[in-house]
């Protein structure tokens, strides 16, 4: 999808801090005191004010002008109301923020004062994420979830008291003592909620999380040793696209599922390559440059960048972002990888339009071998991921690194 410089931006606002780190969790965040929140959330506001002058430094474009704005984390909602107060002012005080603007923010269950949910009304904020990841109890417990299904139940009924009714649920296929029987009762709980949109994640084994460094030296702690295994845990997952495919939450993404015109509009953004500014600890942005300096008929280069994931270093501001420049090549190449997670797969036309024939050409040979083994459809106009493709996507997308790897590199900018 070939992006337009009057592109409006995405915000994303990483919030590393949680009442108890989850055994799987391999994200930049834990436990820090709470007397790190404010001085955590003025230096996201000095980074926000920073945003244009740095990226115009370097010669990539800002948008001013937002519809997208998600907080992530962590735990977002344990921040104080009179902070997210103070982050949103600053918000709306550095952007201009669309009136309809999709405002997202991720949730635990349990962890939603009432003082809390009435700043994030104040504050505009109309779409909540919940990572229950489990509604039977015992799972939920063995992973270090602090919450139950009466309390997620509660939440629910809460939030849409207080006048927010785009809601997402996060489910885990994979978790310890999971079983197939008790996978269908997660589902069937969450279909019986009525939300607009659920994601379902199949378990990440590496040595980033306790459970995965346990699993992968055969321990035992975390509940290692009851892990489904990989075939059972597909199966749940292909059980889940059909399950909700019956009650209406169609699939549109490898993990997302939304009722129509319910879909993550932030998240959409990464897929479709659309700017977006990563604010806070381990936060990524993509921009791109402010006029095109490739040759004639390339497009503009793009910028992504990413902070530090050490929260000292980024209070203190003492460790500036990675920073790299994407040349067409590699774009051509997340254009595919990105592109593919979605159902409705990549648009040849529009690849050709915006990389031009011979790279596609070439890309189209790696999508001949793909479809082969049933991995990838492709006709004349898309290409898309088979059953089979989503569940193997990560092979799939390493056939187009591959790819990318032996076709000449345009010249860094």
């Amino acid at each position: 999808m070939a992006v337009l410089d009057s592109d409006p931006l995405g915000l994303y606002i990483s919030i590393p801090f949680c009442r108890s780190k989850c055994t799987y969790c391999n994200f930049a965040s834990g436990v820090f005191p709470a007397r790190e929140h404010a001085r955590y959330v003025q230096r996201l506001i000095t980074e926000m004010h920073q945003a244009h002058q740095w990226s115009e430094n370097l010669g990539a474009h800002l948008p001013e002008r937002v519809d997208t704005i998600y907080l992530g984390g962590g735990t977002p909602s344990l921040l104080e109301p009179d902070l997210i107060d103070q982050l949103f002012a600053a918000i709306r005080a550095r952007f201009s923020v669309d009136t309809d603007a999709e405002i997202t923010i991720e949730c635990a269950p349990g962890q939603l004062s009432d003082a809390t949910l009435a700043a994030f009304t104040r504050a505009g904020v109309n779409r909540i994420s919940l990572g229950v990841q489990s509604f039977i109890d015992s799972e939920a417990h063995h992973t270090g979830r602090l919450h139950s299904r009466a309390i997620v139940l509660n939440d629910l009924s809460r939030l849409r008291s207080a006048g927010i009714c785009n809601l997402s649920l996060d489910l885990i296929a994979g978790l310890p003592g999971q079983t197939f029987a008790s996978w269908q009762e997660s589902i069937a709980t969450l279909i019986a909620t009525e939300v607009p949109h659920a994601s379902v994640y199949m378990l990440e084994v590496d040595d980033e999380s306790r459970l995965g460094r346990e699993l992968l030296s055969g321990g035992a702690r975390y509940h290692a040793d009851v892990v489904p295994t990989d075939d059972s845990i597909a199966r749940m997952y292909e059980y889940a696209i059909e399950a909700f495919g019956s009650a209406g939450l169609a699939q549109y993404e490898i993990s997302n599922f939304a009722r129509t015109d319910r879909e993550s509009r932030h998240n959409l953004r990464y897929w479709h390559r659309r700017p977006y500014l990563g604010l806070g600890l381990d936060a990524s942005s993509m921009l791109r440059e402010c006029a095109a300096t490739s040759g004639a008929g390339e497009p503009p280069h793009v910028l992504r960048f990413t902070t530090t994931d050490k929260l000292t270093a980024y209070t203190e501001g003492s460790e500036p972002p990675e920073t790299s420049w994407l040349s067409p090549d590699r774009q051509h190449e997340e254009a595919w990888f990105l592109g593919l997670r979605l159902n409705k797969g990549v648009s040849i036309s529009t690849l050709r339009h915006e990389f031009g024939n011979l790279r596609v050409a070439r890309s189209l040979e790696t999508v001949s071998q793909l479809a082969a083994r049933d991995l990838v459809i492709a006709d004349h106009e898309t290409v898309r991921l088979t059953p089979l493709g989503r569940l193997l996507s990560n092979d799939v997308f390493q056939e187009f690194l591959e790819t990318a790897a032996t076709e000449p590199q345009s010249a860094s900018r």
